[in-house]
């Protein structure tokens, strides 16, 4: 095969697993090693497309148009868990559309008297919606379907020899301990999946920094409702509080909501870092180490750009 060295990717959260099908894809031999495989927080994703919240911007860009135009193709295959759905966003505040919505189809300001009560502006797109445990086991068959090995296991340091000449870390938070960087930390969120009453299009509110987020994602018969960003904390256990609070907000938006059933709660520990860390170092012994983590809440929306550049480092750093 082209490219044919061994690569250990560590982690299987959203990250972890793109990257191992980018890599076993284009010819390497893979393993994927994770403590959970898929990662918790990958699978509480809501998940809509939007690179919002994370930097570097310039990086940024770049990863999530790649990554867009991955999920336009996944939308027209059946099984992804990927669709392109009508979405609206709207604020309380007003002001102007990010620059990525405008490169959305569809894309155009809400019409007055077209919001709910208390909005003063939006505007509608389509955009990719992902079904995260769909998705999640999507990209694990396409891994099966490659010869990658998949194995659950932890990882207490990437220079390991176990893990092969190249390793790949897309460990999330797990990253402060095996990459020893303090700034990275965790931003809980927590969801509230309920029955669906008849939603389709996506609805999320412009809450900018506020820890209280308000989004609405129709996945066929469930609707999964958004939710928190609580800097600080990676406790996993539901609060009732915040799963309340949640469903007032979003049946103020959408009163349908108001009588469905609560179905499961989904709570994950986002990796929030200043920047996003895409980035190869060559270690003691000539061992290639390539970082690719500190996603925040964009991790689904970042995958496939990240992906590609860990790639190119890889074939860089490894070339004969």
């Amino acid at each position: 095969m082209a490219n044919s060295g061994y690569v250990t990717v560590v982690g299987a959260g959203v990250i972890g697993l793109t990257t191992a099908v980018v890599l076993a894809e284009g010819g390497r031999r893979v393993r994927v090693v994770a403590e959970e495989i898929p990662g918790r927080t990958s699978l509480a994703a809501g998940a809509m497309w939007g690179p919002y919240l994370v930097e570097p911007r310039g990086d940024v860009d770049r990863w999530g148009r790649r990554s867009l135009e991955v999920f336009r193709g996944l939308a027209a295959q059946p099984g992804t868990g990927v669709r392109i759905a009508p979405a609206v966003e709207a604020s309380r505040r007003g002001g102007a559309a990010p620059d990525w919505a405008g490169a959305l189809p569809g894309f155009r300001p809400c019409e007055p008297g077209t919001l709910p009560a208390g909005f003063s502006s939006g505007y509608r797109f389509e955009v990719p919606l992902v079904d995260m445990p769909a998705y999640l086991g999507y990209l694990r068959a396409r891994l099966r379907a490659s010869g990658a090995a998949v194995e659950k296991g932890s990882v207490a340091d990437l220079d390991d020899p176990d893990l092969g000449p190249a390793v790949v870390n897309c460990t999330g938070l797990g990253a402060r301990r095996l990459a020893a960087d303090p700034g990275l930390r965790p931003t809980r969120g927590q969801h509230v999946v309920v029955s669906n009453p008849g939603l389709t299009e996506c609805f999320s509110e412009d809450t900018g920094t506020s820890a209280d987020l308000l989004c609405i994602f129709p996945h066929g018969d469930i609707v999964v409702l958004g939710g928190t960003a609580l800097a600080g904390r990676e406790d996993l256990d539901p609060d009732p509080d915040a799963a309340a609070a949640i469903l007032r907000r979003c049946a103020a938006v959408e009163p349908r909501l108001a009588d469905a059933r609560v179905l499961e709660h989904r709570i994950g520990a986002r990796p929030t870092r200043a920047t996003v860390r895409v980035e190869a170092e060559v270690r003691a012994g000539g061992r290639t180490v390539v970082h690719n983590y500190g996603h925040g809440g964009a991790g689904v929306t970042l995958s496939w750009g990240c992906a590609a550049q860990v790639a190119d480092e890889l074939a860089v750093l490894t070339a004969p």
